[in-house]
C-alpha cells in the first residue's frame, strides 16, 4: 500500500466512523486497514448514483474510499453497502476479540473482513452468501483469513447456524428468522434490516439477555435489497403500516409467540415487537 492510499483510507475510516457517531478506535482501524477495492473486483469500479452507476477508473482509486455504494453486480442491483451504515451496525453489535459471528449476506466479503478484524485471530466468522458467484468471490477474497469460513447458500431458511455471539444480516427481512434467534448465545446480538412492503425500514438490534423475551431496539433507518427466504408479503404490508404510523423508537423487546398484547408495535409469524421493556 502506498503512503498516499494509506492516508486516503485513514481519512475514509475517520469519516465513516464519525458519520456513524462512534469513536471506537478498533472500528476505525478496521475500516482503515481493509482494501475495499480488492473486494469490489478489478477496476473500473462502479459507484451507485441515483438510478444508475458511474465508472471509477483505476487512476481514481481514492474515490472508492467515500461513503458510497459500490456495485458488486450492477446488473442485479447488488452493491457493497454504505460504509457509515455498516459502521453504525458494527458499533451497535460491538464485536469483541474472541467472539463468534454468523454473517448473512456476505456479498464478496468486505464487511466479513472487517468483522474478522474486529473479532481477531481468537474469534471466528462464518458467512453465508446465496449468490454462487458472489460466494465464490468472497471465498477467494478471504482465503488468507484463517478465522473465516464462507458458505454458499441461504443463511435464512433450512440452515442451522452455529452458536453465535453476533448474527449480522446484510439483506432486508420482514422479521427475525428462527435460525437467527436460535443461534444467539446468552448475551448474543442480532442485527438485521427490518424492511416493509415499500419505503424505508430500519435496523433492528435484538439482544438475548435471558431465555425470552429479548431486548430489542431500532438503531437507525435503513433500506436493503431483499433477503431471499426471509420475507413474507402479509408481514411486509403490516410493517409498512407500522413504520408509517411511527413510534419505532418506543420498541423495547421482542416476544416469540403469537399472543401480542396492547403493547405490540408490529408482529409476524411467531414473533412480535413490544413497547414494553423486559420484565
Amino acid at each position: 500500500m502506498t503512503d498516499d492510499i494509506a492516508a486516503v483510507r485513514r481519512a475514509y475510516a475517520d469519516t465513516v466512523t464519525a458519520l456513524a457517531g462512534t469513536a471506537d478506535p478498533s472500528l476505525r482501524a478496521a475500516f482503515a486497514t481493509i482494501d475495499r477495492g480488492r473486494f469490489c473486483g478489478p477496476p473500473p469500479w462502479w459507484i451507485r448514483q441515483g438510478g444508475g452507476y458511474a465508472e471509477v477508473p483505476a487512476a481514481d482509486e481514492a474515490l472508492i474510499y467515500r461513503d458510497v455504494l459500490l456495485g458488486l453486480a450492477p446488473d442485479r442491483g447488488i452493491n457493497n453497502g454504505q460504509p457509515s451504515l455498516h459502521a453504525r451496525m458494527l458499533d451497535a453489535v460491538a464485536p469483541m476479540p474472541g467472539e463468534r459471528v454468523a454473517q448473512i449476506g456476505a456479498g464478496t466479503g468486505y464487511y466479513t473482513a472487517i468483522l474478522a478484524e474486529l473479532v481477531g485471530a481468537a474469534g471466528r466468522v462464518e458467512a453465508w452468501e446465496l449468490a454462487p458467484d458472489l460466494a465464490a468471490r468472497a471465498a477467494g477474497n478471504l482465503a488468507d483469513r484463517s478465522n473465516v469460513v464462507v458458505h454458499a447458500g441461504s443463511g435464512a431458511r433450512d440452515v442451522a447456524l452455529p452458536p453465535s455471539d453476533i448474527v449480522y444480516v446484510s439483506a432486508g427481512a420482514t422479521g427475525p428468522m428462527p435460525a437467527w434467534l436460535d443461534a444467539l448465545r446468552p448475551g448474543g446480538r442480532l442485527i438485521f434490516p427490518m424492511t416493509p412492503w415499500r419505503g424505508m425500514g430500519a435496523m433492528l438490534l435484538v439482544t438475548r439477555v435471558a431465555a425470552e423475551p429479548y431486548a430489542a431496539r431500532f438503531v437507525c433507518a435503513a433500506g436493503f435489497i431483499p433477503c431471499v427466504g426471509a420475507r413474507d408479503t402479509a408481514t411486509a404490508r403490516r410493517l409498512s403500516a407500522a413504520f408509517d404510523g411511527g413510534g419505532m423508537e418506543e420498541v423495547r423487546s421482542l416476544r416469540r409467540d403469537d399472543r401480542p398484547d396492547a403493547t405490540c408495535w408490529a408482529s409476524g409469524d411467531g414473533w412480535w415487537l413490544s413497547t414494553a421493556p423486559l420484565d
